[in-house]
Parts: C-alpha cells; sequence; structure tokens
C-alpha cells in the first residue's frame, strides 16, 4: 500500500465547494487502485479564519505543513479582507517559504468546449506557462513614504537574482524538450531597463545550453495579442510572476474560462512539500448555491498526481473529465449546462473506472 498524505486547506467561498468534489476523485482513483491511500488533515484556514483570529494561517503554519507529501488548496478570498493580505499571508507565505519557484499553468482546450477566439479548436489551443513563483514583482519589497500627504509616495521593487532565474528558465528548457521543443520567453526590455534586460540575457545563455529548442522572445503585450491571434505558435511559456500571472488568465479565457484553470507550485527538487490550486478564486458571488464548475479543481488533483509520480491516474482523471464533457446538459451554468457542482464530481468518479483500465 502506498501512503500519501495530503494537506487540504479548503478555504472560501466556492472554494470548499470544488475542494470536496477534488478528495471525490481522489478518494475514488484510491478505491479503484486498490493499491494506494490518501491521508487528509483539514485546515480552516483563510479568510474566515482571519476574520476570527488576525492571521489567514496558523502562526506555525509552514512547520505543521513541513511534513507533508503534497498540500491542495481551495480558493481564498473573501468580502471585507483586502486581497493583499488574503494572497500575501497565505498564498505567498506558504510559496515563498516553500521555496515553490515554479507556478505551473497547463492551457489546453478540451474537447467539446468552445474556444472564444472563432476558428481554433483543441488543436489550436495546448500550451503550459512556467511562471516564475517566489520573487520578481511579487517580491514583497518596498514601502511608503509619507503617507497621509501631497507627497505621499509607494514605491515597489521587483527583484530577479540569477540563481532563481536561472533554475526557472531551465526547468522551462527541460520542459520544452519534453513537449514540442518549442519555448517563449515573455519579456518588456524595452521599458524595464534593468529586470528585464537582465532577464533576456539570462534567457540567451541557457539558449545556449539547449541547441535543440527553438526559442524566441515577446514583449508582453505583443505576447497578449499573438496569444488570441494564433495561440498554436505558443507551446512552453516562461514568464515572470506578474507577466506569467497574467497571461495565464488569457490563457484560461482561450481554453474556456476559469472554471478550467489548474495551477500547481512547485518545489520540484521535494525539499518542501509542494501546493496544487485552481486559480479561479473564491467567488463570492456564486458561493453556497453548488453551481462552480469544479473541473480546474478536479484537473489540479491530477496535476498533484503527475508531480507525485502517479502519472497514470493523472491521466486516468483527464480522460474522465473529457468524457462527462460530452454530457453539456449535465455540466455546470458556466458551461450552458444545468448541473451541479457534486453531481459533475459524481459524473466524473463514475468515469473513472473505463479510464483506469
Amino acid at each position: 500500500m502506498k501512503k500519501y498524505k495530503i494537506a487540504v486547506i479548503p478555504g472560501d467561498g466556492v472554494g470548499k465547494e470544488v475542494m470536496r468534489e477534488g478528495l471525490k476523485v481522489l478518494n475514488e482513483i484510491a478505491r479503484l487502485h486498490g493499491g494506494l491511500c490518501f491521508e487528509t488533515d483539514h485546515y480552516d484556514w483563510g479568510c474566515e479564519y482571519y476574520l476570527k483570529h488576525g492571521r489567514m494561517m496558523a502562526e506555525d503554519g509552514l512547520d505543521i505543513l513541513r511534513g507533508y507529501d503534497a498540500i491542495l488548496l481551495g480558493a481564498v478570498g473573501f468580502p471585507g479582507v483586502p486581497d493583499h493580505i488574503s494572497l500575501r499571508d497565505l498564498l505567498l507565505r506558504i510559496r515563498q517559504g516553500f521555496d515553490q519557484y515554479i507556478n505551473l499553468r497547463p492551457v489546453k482546450l478540451l474537447p467539446g468546449i468552445e474556444c472564444p477566439v472563432k476558428n481554433k479548436g483543441p488543436e489550436d489551443i495546448d500550451m503550459v506557462f512556467v511562471r516564475e513563483n517566489t520573487e520578481g514583482e511579487y517580491a514583497g519589497v518596498g514601502g511608503f513614504v509619507r503617507q497621509g500627504t501631497a507627497e505621499e509616495t509607494a514605491i515597489q521593487t521587483s527583484v530577479f537574482t540569477r540563481k532563481n532565474t536561472e533554475r526557472v528558465m531551465d526547468y522551462a528548457f527541460k520542459l520544452a524538450r519534453q513537449r514540442g521543443k518549442k519555448l517563449t520567453s515573455i519579456t518588456k526590455s524595452n521599458a524595464m531597463n534593468y529586470s528585464m534586460v537582465f532577464w533576456d540575457r539570462v534567457f540567451r545563455e541557457l539558449s545556449e545550453r539547449y541547441p535543440d529548442i527553438e526559442t524566441r522572445s515577446f514583449h508582453v503585450d505583443a505576447a497578449a495579442m499573438y496569444m488570441v491571434q494564433n495561440p498554436e505558435d505558443f507551446d512552453v511559456v516562461v514568464a515572470s510572476n506578474l507577466f506569467g500571472d497574467i497571461l495565464t488568465d488569457l490563457g484560461a479565457a482561450l481554453q474556456g474560462g476559469l472554471g478550467f484553470a489548474a495551477g500547481a507550485n512547485l518545489n520540484p527538487e521535494g525539499k518542501y512539500p509542494s501546493m496544487f490550486e485552481p486559480v479561479h478564486g473564491s467567488a463570492p458571488n456564486i458561493a453556497g448555491r453548488g453551481i462552480s464548475n469544479p473541473i480546474a479543481m478536479i484537473w489540479t488533483v491530477k496535476l498533484m498526481l503527475d508531480f507525485l509520480g502517479r502519472e497514470r491516474e493523472g491521466t486516468a482523471i483527464m480522460d474522465a473529465v473529457t468524457e462527462v464533457l460530452k454530457y453539456k446538459e449535465k455540466l455546470t451554468p458556466d458551461l450552458g449546462g444545468k448541473g451541479t457542482t457534486s453531481g459533475v464530481g459524481d459524473m466524473i468518479c463514475s468515469a473513472l473506472a473505463a479510464a483506469l483500465r
């Protein structure tokens, strides 16, 4: 029996609802396999926890999480709690504290889902973003000066280290070698004359180590345009924290919406646990109605299984999701159906048996 210890943080809003479906699928995988066991511990950290305790997670939260094989996160955010607190005091604290320097975001249009760009289908939308995840524009360096006066000044400093930039790009090159051998770097070096000039230089240096990889570099604004015009030209994309954050939401639109946006925060060496989360947010406007799309969460479970070395089970999840997408009337309202969150989870579980044969 292979056993994995998973820390579960459902978070806020629809995070709790989609987490139930993600765990339902995970437990069904274990039941069908017979030789797998997923032990889960739940933590009620998030915005509601903040409103009660004045912090987003337990003070010794990183020590608590350190011993797990992986972390599953639902969503974070709630009216009344500023976004910079909910993000920085939970998500970024874990990402930076556990050196989860890779944010992996698949952008893939599944069969049966309509792309908002005309004449584009699943064969055109299949890319993966490697986003720097611990420093860059989100390093948190800066401050306020002369607050409350007409001279008030806000300073936000980006941080790019060679060590981190190299290892992020190296990960992207290796991933490109596994896929289509095409890698796109996102920059803005015409305007950002230090950080992005440095980024470009490191990218050129690493390109020499991977002569078999076709490389190109786009300014972030041009890349946004090209992703709409010619999404089929993108395979693996490497980007800084901010640029990757923005372009992956555009990618989510290309693949059918945030209900398909899965994400992984990876410490590739396994020194610390990695964290897996859908990136659709807590959606308080529909929380509690049972209509949120759980596929992003279930796809996120697939990413976790892949990282844990259970690729066969991860592939089975995507096969089951693809099968369920054929039954449009039973899908959630964002996909034009009349189904429920739990109903979609149940269908995917039912389809898993055939997918695992």
